[in-house]
């Protein structure tokens, strides 16, 4: 956006995009304002703790764009995002990476959602300013839970829908497009998982292995010790007869061969 012109002529410096950041944690949330306001065109105007916080600082200060967490004690970000979205553009900014909360939220009308880990600064403000203008993004993990629900016909067009008391689909003229992109880069052919008899968690994990995540990132996403990571990936790999993450990736995403080239090592 230009700057106006002011009665003398000389143009004015447009108005920053104002953020209100929304998180129980009081370092998160330090950093990502220290982070926003040292960018050019962005300003942090609030912060808030929970979704109600949020809520009322929306209202107080009218912001361009919200960055909204799931998890937080009082009203959580899934509860506050319909009273939000009527307000202003919501982009989820959280530690939650689940299928179902992914699903939901973007049901719910946010403007993307990213997960933590999964995305440099450059890339943070790009999100914000585009969360803006209407263009959705979203990171590995919950482009990959979003695709997985379609496939298996559990999101179907609903995640584009109406929400419980009002409808806020995904706004903007690329959001399908973005979504075609997406499907298009990622495999679609895929297999019977049935038939591998993988629990809910073990496949949650299995698509985290897929979607080339290391064990320290899958514990974080999935809030679990390495440990417990550890003893799963060797559950999968046994009803994958599979003994390493190539191998066991290309099994789950329906590939007929026993193996991929490049190894991919052992766990």
């Amino acid at each position: 956006m230009t700057g106006e012109a002011d009665p003398f002529g000389k143009v004015r410096p447009p108005e920053p995009l104002r953020v209100v950041v929304a998180d129980d944690n009081p370092v998160v949330r330090a950093g990502l304002s220290a982070l926003l306001t040292g960018r050019d065109g962005l300003e942090v105007v609030a912060e808030a703790a929970d979704g109600r916080e949020a809520y009322e600082a929306t209202l107080a200060h009218r912001p361009d764009v919200v960055l909204l967490d799931v998890r937080m004690p009082g009203v959580d970000g899934l509860t506050a995002l319909p009273h939000l979205v009527p307000l202003t553009a919501v982009l989820m900014l959280t530690y939650s990476g689940e299928s179902d909360i992914v699903h939901e939220a973007l049901r719910r009308g946010a403007n993307g959602y990213l997960v933590h880990g999964e995305f440099t600064p450059d890339e943070l403000v790009t999100a914000v300013r585009d969360a803006r203008r209407g263009r959705p993004h979203l990171t590995p993990t919950a482009a990959g839970r979003l695709l997985a629900q379609l496939r298996e016909g559990g999101a179907g067009d609903s995640a584009f829908g109406d929400a419980p008391g009002g409808s806020w689909p995904l706004s903007g003229p690329t959001s399908t497009k973005n979504l075609s992109q997406l499907q298009s880069d990622v495999a679609q052919s895929v297999s019977d998982r049935s038939t591998y008899g993988l629990s809910g968690r073990e496949a949650e994990i299995m698509e985290l292995i897929a979607s080339g995540m290391s064990n320290q990132q899958i514990a974080a996403t999935c809030f679990i010790s390495e440990k417990t990571v550890k003893n799963h990936i060797n559950r999968i790999f046994a009803k994958l007869h599979s003994t390493s993450r190539a191998e066991a990736t290309a099994k789950w995403r329906g590939d007929g061969r026993s193996s991929m080239r490049g190894g991919g090592g052992r766990w």
